[in-house]
C-alpha cells in the first residue's frame, strides 16, 4: 500500500494522505442509560440480592395485627339484603345513587374542560392557595376562631341528621 502510493506520488507530484487505522479499534458510545454494574456470580438473582425486610426500611410504618379477620361474603350479602328490605323509598335512594354518578361523570367532563384551557388551570391553583390562606386565618389561626368553626359544624351535623 505503501509503495503504491509513493508511486502515485512520483508519476503525479501530489501527496496522497492514507489515515492510519490501528488495529484495535475503539468506539465510544453515548447512551443515555446508566451501564448495568458488572455481574459478580452466575448465581440466580435472588441468591445474589441482599433483602431487606419492610420492617427495616420503613420502621415507621410498622404495624401488627393482633387478630386475624375475615369476610364473609354471604353474611355481608345478607345483611345489605336486610337494609335494602328496610328502606321504604327505594326510587328515592334509586335516584339519589344515579344522580350521584352522573354529577360525578359531569364534574369530571368540567374538570377536563377546564385542564385543556392553557392558563386556567394555573388561575383555578391560586384561586385555591387564596382560599385556603383566608380558610386558615379566618378559622384555624385563633382559638376563638377554632371554636366557632367546632360549632358551625356541629350545627351542620345536626342539620344533616334531621335532629334540630
Amino acid at each position: 500500500m505503501a509503495a503504491a502510493a509513493s508511486s502515485f506520488m512520483a508519476a503525479t507530484g501530489t501527496a496522497v494522505l492514507i489515515p492510519r487505522v490501528p488495529t484495535a479499534v475503539r468506539t465510544t458510545r453515548c447512551s443515555a442509560l446508566l451501564p448495568l454494574p458488572p455481574s459478580v456470580s452466575d448465581a440466580p438473582f435472588s441468591s445474589s440480592v441482599k433483602l431487606i425486610p419492610e420492617s427495616r426500611r420503613y420502621p415507621l410504618l410498622q404495624t401488627k395485627a393482633t387478630e386475624e379477620t375475615s369476610v364473609d361474603t354471604g353474611e355481608l350479602l345478607t345483611d345489605l339484603k336486610e337494609k335494602w328490605d328496610k328502606v321504604e323509598n327505594k326510587s328515592t335512594v334509586l335516584l339519589y345513587g344515579g344522580g350521584a354518578i352522573v354529577a360525578v361523570w359531569l364534574s369530571s367532563i368540567l374538570v377536563g374542560a377546564i385542564n385543556s384551557v392553557p392558563l386556567l388551570p394555573k388561575i383555578m391553583e391560586l384561586v385555591g392557595l387564596g382560599y385556603t390562606g383566608w380558610f386558615v386565618y379566618r378559622y384555624l389561626l385563633f382559638k376563638s376562631s377554632r371554636k366557632e368553626l367546632a360549632t358551625d359544624i356541629e350545627e351542620l351535623k345536626k342539620k344533616i341528621a334531621g335532629t334540630e
